[in-house]
């Protein structure tokens, strides 16, 4: 059942009534019930995950050249670290075992891109590479078994679901971080939270637009 474009499911709750669910995101509470929601187009979260990565390489080019390979703490991840972990991931971990193969995930160290350039370039190297393999994937194959990383069967739309989760975690350390070295980084959606609070504070407009 299209609705502006993207495919939706109906998923009937207790009591009978029935709640149109987007095609990706994760499982939500209504009404005290637990709804699933599910990827069931692969078009639909390829547009829904390239928006998810413009997010995080805005956040990426923010980190100072001379900062990539800072760390909060001995033994957490540099700034580096972490977007190479993105990329890494993305490409031998989550979208190789989605299209068949098995994880073959190598780290995320230094010696795959050093420097803020290289890093953001091997970001999008990986992530083409994902895209790319991710395009073939049909619709039907979503619902199928693969292995995730540990080879534990899994349900592929499950397994990209977890991608997304995995790297918006990681994207709120990248936040995080910036933000303790005193770096301005983007709102996420356009609006500080500053900002936010003086819209909710204008006087409400009579009438509704459409």
């Amino acid at each position: 059942m299209p609705v502006h474009g993207r495919s939706i499911q109906v998923v009937t709750v207790n009591r009978g009534a029935p709640v149109v669910v987007s095609t990706w995101g994760s499982e939500e509470c209504v009404c005290g019930t637990m709804v699933l929601m599910e990827v069931t187009s692969i078009q639909s979260f390829l547009d829904y995950f390239s928006k998810i990565r413009e997010r995080t390489m805005r956040v990426v080019a923010c980190i100072p050249p001379d900062k990539v390979e800072w760390r909060a703490a001995a033994g957490k991840f540099t700034l580096g670290d972490l977007a190479r972990h993105i990329a890494a991931t993305e490409r031998n971990v989550f979208v190789e075992c989605a299209c068949g193969g098995r994880n073959c995930y190598a780290g995320c160290g230094r010696e795959l891109a050093e420097g803020r350039d290289e890093v953001v370039r091997f970001m999008e190297r990986m992530h083409s590479e994902s895209m790319d393999m991710l395009t073939r994937l049909s619709d039907g194959k979503l619902r199928q078994k693969c292995q995730s990383a540990d080879g534990t069967p899994i349900t592929t739309w499950k397994l990209l679901r977890s991608m997304v989760e995995h790297e918006v975690h990681h994207r709120g350390e990248l936040y995080a971080y910036l933000g303790a070295l005193g770096v301005s980084v983007p709102p996420l959606y356009g609006f500080t939270s500053e900002q936010l609070r003086e819209i909710a504070g204008r006087p409400a407009e009579t009438g509704l637009r459409y």
